[in-house]
């Protein structure tokens, strides 16, 4: 059974972006759809990567635990982006565990359908390249605001981050639909929970941001947070 009633809402994922017809249809005969709850392991560290999974709805962290306890998030990811995919290109171990953050739907292949579909569709391997070549870029980008920037500074720009990457445009500014916790912005930024909050709060009182019960964050005022992050 396909996974999507309809092939061609597969363009809506980078990976699938530029494919024909008769291409959308061959990958959702491949492709398979799961649902993952809140809190699920998806891929645990330093196993064998046999499968490969595309986020159709949820959100999801990456990352890995410190010999001393420390959870150090290596990447947030929501709809649209591809989870597991350098194992099964390299055919080594997987480097890092994914955890749903809330209720996940994806789709998923295993090893033998993605390298079919890498063999027989040359605009597939180009968007894979690209998005590769993307997370490269951003994870340079991530480094030097380590480097560089203080706490408020590097909470403001991953922000940033999100809202350029799954930003709507909504009447109150630009909404990052990604369930973001204080918690996971510490272990992305590298700072205590407590430092990372007294940031968010700072930033909500001079209303450059806001976040609702369910810890959807806001950009409300675009310019003026990418400004504060130039000035750090």
């Amino acid at each position: 059974m396909p996974a999507l009633a309809d092939p061609k809402s597969l363009t809506e994922i980078p990976l699938f972006q530029n494919l024909t017809c008769s291409q959308l249809e061959f990958v959702n005969g491949l492709v398979r759809r799961r649902q993952f709850p809140s809190g699920s392991s998806v891929i645990s560290a330093e196993t064998p990567g046999e499968v490969v999974y595309i986020i159709l709805s949820g959100t999801v962290k990456i990352k890995a635990d410190q010999p001393d306890g420390r959870e150090v998030i290596i990447a947030i990811l929501g709809p649209g982006e591809i989870v597991g995919e350098l194992s099964m290109i390299d055919n080594a171990d997987r480097s890092a565990d994914v955890i749903t953050q809330e209720d996940c739907v994806v789709l998923w292949m295993d090893r033998r359908a993605f390298e079919a579909l890498l063999e027989s569709i040359p605009q597939l391997t180009a968007n894979l390249l690209r998005i590769l070549s993307r997370r490269v870029r951003m994870a340079t980008e991530q480094v030097r605001a380590l480097c560089t920037l203080d706490v408020y500074g590097k909470v403001a720009r991953q922000l940033l981050v999100f809202a350029d990457q799954y930003g709507i445009s909504t009447p109150s500014g630009v909404q990052i639909p990604l369930r973001l916790t204080q918690t996971d912005l510490a272990g992305m930024v590298g700072a205590s929970r407590e430092r990372v909050n007294q940031a968010v709060v700072n930033l909500r009182e001079r209303n450059l941001i806001s976040v609702d019960t369910s810890y959807r964050t806001t950009v409300r005022e675009v310019d003026r947070l990418r400004a504060l992050v130039d000035e750090r």
